[in-house]
Formats: C-alpha cells, structure tokens, sequence
C-alpha cells in the first residue's frame, strides 16, 4: 500500500512539474485603481498562467496600439503569443485563441456579470466570446448563458 502512495505521489509530482514548465505567459495591461482586473489575473493564474501584470497610465492608448476595436472594448488588455485578449475572457478561450491562426484576438466586451474576475454571489449574466478575424470580422468563439 505505501508503495502505490509513493508511486502516486511521485506521478502527480511529475505532472505538476511538466504543468508549471508548460504554463503560458501572458501579459495584461490594466488601471492601476482596477479590482476586477486584479480578480481576472487570479483567474489566468489558478487555470495555470504566468502572468506578466502591467500597470498603465493610459488603456486607450494600449488598447489602440494593440488594435482593440471600441466596439470589443472593456477594463483590461492582455496579449498572448501576438495576439490580444481584451475583457473578462475565461481562460479557456485564452488557450483557444494561442490554437487559432485565423484570429487576431478575442474579447469579452463590457463587463457582464459572472464573467470571470467579475463574479457576483448569484448573478451570471449572458455573454459572448467575440474573436476579430484577420479580416476585420468579430466571430463567436464561445457563450455563456444566464444561469
């Protein structure tokens, strides 16, 4: 029986260490007198992410300079391998746009409720996953549904 502990033990060791060599790097641009941005950061890191945290003086400027859309905009600005992550995106949409050549980026538009890093005991309002396309057209990448 110890022996099956310590081979156990020894495997999700070694998971562990593979997860935190394989962990993505990204970096968010943020308001410095932000919470939810913080809030959304704590997410990316509990789902694995390294997170590079940048405090800004100026998000129009950011999100400009990255090619955020207004129609997409929200609080915070992240980019990933290139491509921008603008908004309450979960992290698995996150992963999901490093896999995706077709799309510049993606966004969770304002700040809807639920949202992660937005959480309210109760609320979960609707929302979308919108992704801008090479081409300049916004695609649905994901939906979350009132609960």
């Amino acid at each position: 029986m110890k022996a099956k502990y310590l081979a156990l033990l020894a495997a999700l060791s070694v998971t562990s260490a593979v997860q935190a060599a394989d962990a993505l790097t990204i970096d968010a641009h943020r308001d410095a007198n932000c919470g939810c941005c913080k809030k959304w950061i704590s997410h990316l890191e509990a789902n694995g992410f390294k997170v590079v945290d940048h405090v800004e003086s100026n998000m129009t400027a950011v999100k400009q300079r990255l090619g955020v859309a207004p129609r997409l905009a929200s609080c915070h600005t992240a980019v990933i391998d290139g491509k921008f992550v603008e908004g309450h995106v979960p992290a698995a949409q996150v992963i999901e746009l490093t896999k995706r050549d077709d799309l510049v980026g993606i966004a969770v538009p304002g700040m809807p409720a639920g949202s992660p890093g937005m959480e309210v005991d109760g609320v979960q309002h609707a929302y979308q996953v919108i992704g801008l396309t090479k081409t300049g057209a916004d695609q649905v990448v994901a939906e979350y549904p009132t609960q």
